[in-house]
């Protein structure tokens, strides 16, 4: 019997293939997801794990089951299936597990529209049905059909970002042996564009390194390949491709923060007045572009179902978070590492100086980058912390995601994992002496120091 209350994560559903999660597991989840949204017609793709393929082909035989048709997109990223739900307007499912390692597998789910299916909007209800059991389906079974999707998203994304008229350039791109490798050939066929490639032969088993980019271990190999074929910048995909980093042509990684400034400038250009969603993570430079550029900035917890809600909620025309997530409204309030990656192509394209000039406008500050720490108990540490800076003059506090404390020219915020005994810290500065200083009082704090 599979733990359910394991797999079934905040955001998605996510284990080890086949102990924890396989394909008596997905189909039924397939049925569960059919009678949760009632749909009669759901859309399914899979990443290229070697489990992947078997889990979706489960999932749509449960969906098809309870009297859904059900199409069959194979291959496909996940903003892919994002573009595959807001299209054709029906439920989908993703079969991916992301950057983590081989044996892990999940499902990504959304409702039609691409809207997300998580723990506060459906999840666990579907897991309350899963494990009860789900009853056998009366009528008829729905229809199995594939199709091939990749043309028409290619398509649509360049409906969005305009890259015809750029410059031509030099573009690194690592795709981790993740699913970018299958994706951006179609999406950059017939630009202005030389592409370098690196591991783009799909391969779940990640053989040289980890589908994560926001670890700069995973970073070095881009970095490198960058300078060394003198590219004008580098890209760097997660597992499904939904995320997105960038490297300038001097090797340098590029904060998620001035990509989401830069974006932000350019779609407030299209669109004056409109807001921008920011979680609390990214740089305060931030909302401080998107105010000066006529925009209005929102502030929203970490994670992208808030991100996503915020943004319906808002009618933001775009949304960036730190770990390399950059949704956009038109398409679907989603996410896509493509499109962000397109947005900066764009930007580079259509002048003559390097990015890293380009970004000087949009880096503003000195970053610790996430910091984490393990603890017995991460509210009373949290505690611990929130008294060391209770009553200190100028400082302002506040419980959005965790706790915040700000200064005149200084920040910090520490937040627990929803999964592991840690307390994630994030500090950023005007300078890197101020960051040091504040930083390491709080990690004394967290280490009992």
């Amino acid at each position: 019997m599979a733990d359910y209350a394991k797999i079934f994560k905040a955001y998605d559903i996510r284990g080890v293939v086949p102990d924890e999660f396989d394909e008596d597991v997905a189909e039924a989840i397939g049925a569960a997801f059919v009678r949760l949204t009632g749909a009669p017609a759901v859309v399914t793709a899979h990443d290229m794990r070697a489990s992947s393929p078997l889990l979706a082909a489960a999932f749509g035989r449960g969906a098809a089951a309870q009297g859904a048709d059900v199409i069959s997109a194979g291959l496909g990223s996940t903003d892919l299936l994002y573009y595959a739900s807001g299209s054709l307007d029906i439920p989908a499912a993703m079969v991916t597990a992301s950057h983590n390692p081989a044996r892990y597998n999940g499902i990504k789910l959304c409702r039609a529209g691409a809207r997300p299916v998580g723990a506060e909007t459906g999840l666990v209800e579907l897991r309350e049905m899963v494990a009860a059991g789900v009853p056998a389906f009366q009528g008829a079974p729905g229809h199995i059909t594939e199709r091939d999707l990749l043309s028409g998203y290619a398509e649509h994304l360049r409906t969005l970002v305009d890259l015809s008229g750029i410059r031509p350039l030099k573009v690194a791109v690592d795709a981790g042996n993740g699913m970018a490798g299958y994706t951006v050939p179609r999406v950059f066929a017939g630009l202005p564009i030389e592409l370098e490639p690196l591991y783009f032969e799909l391969d779940g088993n990640f053989p040289n390194h980890e589908a994560n980019p926001i670890d700069p271990r995973n970073m070095a190999d881009l970095q490198q390949l960058v300078t060394k074929c003198g590219a004008d910048l580098g890209l760097a995909f997660d597992g499904d491709a939904d995320r997105c980093f960038v490297v300038d042509e001097r090797g340098e990684i590029v904060s998620p923060s001035a990509i989401t400034a830069l974006i932000a400038v350019r779609e407030l250009a299209r669109e004056p007045g409109a807001t921008i969603i920011h979680n609390l993570i990214t740089s305060r430079a931030v909302p401080e572009i998107v105010t000066e550029h006529g925009g209005i900035p929102v502030r929203t917890r970490v994670g992208h179902s808030f991100i996503k809600a915020k943004m319906a909620e808002s009618g933001a025309i775009f949304g960036g978070e730190h770990s390399g997530h950059f949704y956009f409204r038109d398409f679907w309030f989603a996410d896509s590492g493509m499109l962000a990656a397109m947005h900066v192509l764009a930007a580079v394209g259509s002048t003559d100086v390097p990015l890293s000039q380009l970004l000087t406008q949009y880096a503003r500050y000195e970053a610790s980058g996430e910091i984490n720490s393990e603890v017995s108990d991460q509210a009373a540490t949290a505690g611990k912390i929130r008294a060391a800076f209770a009553g200190r003059p100028g400082l302002r506090t506040d419980d959005l995601d965790g706790l915040t404390v700000s200064g005149p020219d200084w920040w910090f915020n520490v937040r627990p994992s929803n999964t592991e005994p840690l307390l994630r810290l994030n500090v950023e500065a005007a300078d890197s002496g101020t960051l040091a200083d504040v930083r390491d009082e709080v990690l004394r704090i967290v280490h009992g120091d």
